[in-house]
């Protein structure tokens, strides 16, 4: 059995400035043929799960491709064509596919990127079964439907199940091609754009909605998945979905579907997300010191990397730093001019920098000089550490040449390229310890927390005017397909779907 491997990983944020080219794709582009295959063996990727499964049951592999990059703006058409074509190159005299893939990638010429990609390779390759593991944030569509045998996505976000969701979904595959299983596909896809900080599967509506699918697997279904979807792009339908595989009874998955879905919009209004006033926030944040002995986290979520951010939005620490708010670690903000104009000062020097709002928010039509601050050169490294868990354990991550810039009232790290911070390491790397902050400024939405949350004494949500913003007004859409929740109350009935 010749069994056909690979991964393309993008969220696509379509007001985002920050260009998404085939570099973009790895910390140096994309990997190919066997350095797929190495850097996913021993990971908790879902590629990493289909390699286990395959080599369990002694399949020749080909693993063409392994491509994930950071959210940003739409996928330049180049890129995009290029890692489909080497994906749909490599199917000739395979059984089976297995795809790790996000779910919510749109191209320059392509909407539905991974819908695209599927089609190409039903076409190319008809009879053979595919199975596909997606991000709990895909969009998806009836393209991926109509040219998937087997989808199933994470439920959990922040995100510590994508190994278990790729075992999940080649498992389904491999009993298929043994005649074991009979998978059938349902969908809803319901007119409901949810918010990302509403999506968080430990607690609210999102809790819920996931616990009603491990209920229905536990009675009969072979798979179920809530896809909260991404909201932050541009195209007609960026919106909360169920996905069924059922063992060949198709109307009764499709019962299935249908009661989650009506479920869910039932709770519509609890998959929104109100921000609070960002004076309001740090005045909370504030309290919430005066006792503490550890720090206290501010996540500005308006201007998140991994929802698409530029990274170098500095309105929630200037407005922190003019409330009098002192002790701060702050990261991390991209700004590659201001890390080589530290590099040239050397550590130690006292400079005076340019910081931040480098890039334009040309797609929402804000623009914001930088904010010029004194201070002094504290470190400089490559930015690169080791990833602990429980997300990408184990992964070499890399920040870019990295700074530590001190202003006095916080401790910046400016680095090169936007990183998640994923890790204590994103600090401890470049010679902080984050547990003797007193505040603790994270440009994140939700996959610091289980890194973070544990050494802090609490959390505080800071919106700010960024490109990941809450505030759906900040956003100019014209693509979608109106009426959708909660621009309007759309009727709506999962019978009639």
């Amino acid at each position: 059995m010749k069994v056909l491997i690979a991964r393309m990983n993008h969220e696509t944020n379509t007001f985002s400035p920050v260009p998404t080219p085939l570099s973009a794709f790895g910390n140096k582009g994309p990997l190919y043929g066997i350095d797929a295959r190495r850097e996913a063996e021993g990971g908790r990727t879902a590629m990493s799960a289909f390699i286990d499964l395959a080599r369990a049951r002694g399949a020749e592999m080909v693993t063409p491709i392994s491509a994930s990059a950071n959210p940003s703006g739409r996928v330049e058409a180049a890129a995009y064509a290029a890692i489909c074509d080497c994906i749909v190159d490599a199917l000739p005299g395979c059984d089976a596919v297995l795809l790790d893939l996000h779910g919510a990638m749109v191209a320059q010429g392509s909407d539905d990127g991974e819908g695209d990609l599927l089609a190409r390779i039903r076409a190319a390759a008809p009879g053979v079964p595919v199975a596909v593991a997606l991000d709990l944030h895909g969009n998806v569509t009836q393209k991926m439907i109509d040219h998937a045998d087997v989808i199933v996505s994470f439920k959990t976000y922040p995100h510590v199940d994508m190994y278990e969701t790729g075992e999940h979904a080649g498992r389904l595959l491999f009993t298929k091609l043994d005649g074991l299983c009979r998978p059938v596909l349902a969908w809803r896809r319901l007119p409901l754009m949810t918010h990302t900080l509403r999506s968080a599967t430990a607690e609210g509506a999102m809790r819920d909605a996931v616990a009603a699918a491990r209920a229905a697997e536990a009675d009969g279904m072979a798979a179920v998945s809530i896809l909260a979807g991404f909201s932050l792009a541009d195209i007609p339908n960026p919106c909360i979905s169920v996905v069924v595989v059922g063992d060949g009874d198709a109307a009764a998955a499709d019962r299935v579907a249908a009661a989650l879905a009506e479920r869910i919009w039932a709770a519509r209004a609890d998959f929104v997300y109100r921000s609070e006033p960002l004076a309001q926030s740090l005045a909370r944040a504030c309290k919430l010191a005066v006792q503490a002995d550890r720090p206290v986290l501010l996540l500005d979520h308006g201007d998140n990397c991994m929802s698409g951010g530029s990274c170098d939005t500095m309105d929630v620490l200037m407005a922190a730093l003019a409330a009098g708010m002192q002790g701060i670690q702050a990261g991390l903000l991209c700004d590659p001019q201001a890390v080589a104009q530290c590099a040239e000062a050397g550590v130690g020097a006292e400079i005076e920098l340019l910081l931040g709002h480098k890039r334009p928010l040309v797609q929402i039509g804000r623009s914001t000089p930088p904010v010029r601050l004194r201070g002094t050169v504290r470190a400089l490294t490559d930015g690169e550490y080791v990833i602990t868990g429980p997300t990408y354990t184990g992964q070499r991550a890399c920040m870019g040449r990295s700074a530590v810039f001190d202003i006095g009232a916080a401790q910046i790290v400016v680095t090169e390229r936007t990183h998640e911070p994923w890790d204590l390491g994103t600090f401890e790397s470049v010679g902080l310890d984050p547990r003797r902050a007193r505040f603790l400024l994270l440009k994140s939405r939700m996959y610091c927390r289980p890194v973070f949350v544990p050494i802090a004494a609490g959390l505080v949500e800071c919106d700010s005017p960024g490109v990941t913003s809450s505030d759906y007004s900040l956003f100019p859409f014209e693509r979608l397909a109106r009426p959708l929740y909660p621009f309007d109350e759309p009727s709506y009935s999962a019978t009639a779907s």
